[in-house]
C-alpha cells in the first residue's frame, strides 16, 4: 500500500516517539513496513506424475508497527511574534497568500505559507504560524501546537509592533520560548522587524534606535509598515542576504 504525504512529513514510532524517517524531497519514496514473503501457488508443485496438485505453500506474515505522521512546514523564513503583531498582514502584502486578518488575537489558527517574489525571478518561502504567548513551550495558547514548524526554517523573522510597551523584553520572551522548546533554534539567523512603524516619525525612530542598539546589542533590526508599504523592499533584501550568506 502506498500513502501519499506532503513534503515535510515526519514518521515517528508510536511507542518510542523516535523519528523513523522524513520526507523532504518531491517524489521521494520510503518503505515503512515490509510485507511478508509470498507463498508459492499449487502450479509450482506441478509434476509429470501430479498434474493438478491440491496444495500450496502459505506466505510469511508481514511486519507490523504503529507510527505517527507529523507535518513540519518547509519554509525559508519563519515569522515569530505575539498574537496580533501583524504577521498575517505582512505575509499578505509581500506574498500572494491570503491569510485571515482581523483586529483580535489568534486569527491565525493554522500555518500559512507564501512565496516572496524577489529580484531577477528569484523567490523564497515565508511561513506564518499562530502567535506565541509566554508559556507556549509548556502548552499555553495555540503557538505550542505549531512551534515544530519553526524548526525547519533557515531564518527567523521576529515581528514586534512599534506600539509594544517594551520591544526588547518582548523579543527576549519570544526567544526564551523557542529556547525552552528546542535550544537548537537559537542557532538560526535572526532579524527583528518592528511593524506598524507608520505611526512613528523620524525623531521618535531615532530615539528608539538609541535604546534598541543598547538593549538588543548585535541583533539586527529594522522598521517596517505592511499597511504603508514602508521598508518592505529593504526587508526582502536583508532576508535574501541572510538566506544566501
Amino acid at each position: 500500500m502506498f500513502l501519499d504525504v506532503p513534503l515535510g512529513t515526519i514518521l515517528r514510532d508510536a511507542e518510542t516517539n523516535e523519528v523513523v524517517l522524513e520526507i523532504t524531497e518531491h517524489g521521494e519514496e520510503k518503505i515503512i513496513v515490509e510485507g511478508g514473503m509470498g507463498g508459492r501457488g499449487n502450479w509450482h508443485f506441478k509434476s509429470p506424475t501430479n498434474q493438478t496438485p491440491r496444495y500450496a505453500q502459505p506466505g510469511v506474515e508481514g511486519k507490523e508497527g504503529a507510527y505517527i505522521l507529523e507535518l513540519k512546514v518547509l519554509a525559508d523564513v519563519g515569522l515569530v511574534g505575539f498574537p496580533n503583531a501583524g504577521k498575517s498582514t505582512l505575509l499578505s502584502v509581500i506574498t500572494s497568500a491570503k491569510p485571515k486578518i482581523a483586529d483580535y488575537e489568534f486569527t491565525t489558527l493554522k500555518p500559512n505559507l507564501g512565496i516572496v517574489e524577489y529580484r531577477d525571478f528569484k523567490s523564497f518561502v515565508m511561513a506564518d504560524i499562530p502567535g506565541i504567548i509566554e508559556g507556549a513551550a509548556e502548552g499555553k495558547g495555540l503557538g505550542h501546537y505549531f512551534l515544530r514548524h519553526i524548526e525547519r526554517n533557515a531564518t527567523l523573522l521576529f515581528l514586534i509592533p512599534a506600539d509594544s510597551n517594551d520591544i526588547s523584553k518582548e523579543y527576549e520572551i519570544l526567544l526564551d520560548e523557542l529556547r525552552r522548546y528546542n535550544p537548537e533554534m537559537l542557532d538560526k539567523a535572526r532579524l527583528i522587524a518592528i511593524s506598524k512603524s507608520d505611526m512613528l516619525d523620524e525623531e521618535l525612530m531615532d530615539e528608539m534606535r538609541v535604546e534598541l542598539d543598547k538593549d538588543l546589542k548585535n541583533v539586527p533590526y529594522m522598521f517596517i509598515s505592511s499597511v504603508a508599504q514602508q521598508g518592505l523592499t529593504e526587508l526582502k533584501d536583508r532576508l535574501w542576504a541572510m538566506l544566501n550568506d
